[in-house]
């Protein structure tokens, strides 16, 4: 048993495209440019599993404090300029200023995932001395 089979982990961070696909495709149908980008937000969002929903749990929703790099989708072995550049593409995307002019929904989730970005950002830092 010399040579094992390499695969995959199955806790390893997967990209989902679907809910992007299809919020583009939406967002397109519209054909303006603030629905596009609104589309892909709420796609994103809905691969991340913002949307599935707990019913009737009623355990605390976080027991433990999520991952800073699952949050910021890098693995920890990763350099200070990959985190920091996984750092940067999250808030280019999530920043509030980029919709500031969709529906109030859309700013309170954007504005909660800038929050969480930044929170693991710092807690890297934190951790790295940096």
């Amino acid at each position: 048993m010399g040579h094992e089979s390499k695969i995959a982990d199955p806790g390893a961070r997967v990209m989902r495209w679907r809910g992007k696909l299809i919020g583009l495709l939406l967002g397109l149908l519209t054909r303006k440019p603030q629905l596009i980008l609104i589309g892909l937000v709420l796609g994103h969002l809905y691969d991340m599993g913002v949307f599935a929903g707990k019913s009737g749990s009623t355990a605390s929703p976080t027991p433990t404090a999520p991952d800073p790099y699952e949050t910021l989708g890098v693995d920890p072995s990763a350099s200070d300029e990959e985190i920091e550049q996984a750092y940067r593409r999250g808030m280019s995307e999530y920043h509030p200023d980029r919709v500031a002019n969709a529906a109030k929904e859309i700013r309170d989730l954007a504005g909660q995932r800038a929050r969480e970005l930044n929170g693991a950002y710092e807690e890297i830092k934190r951790q790295r001395g940096l």
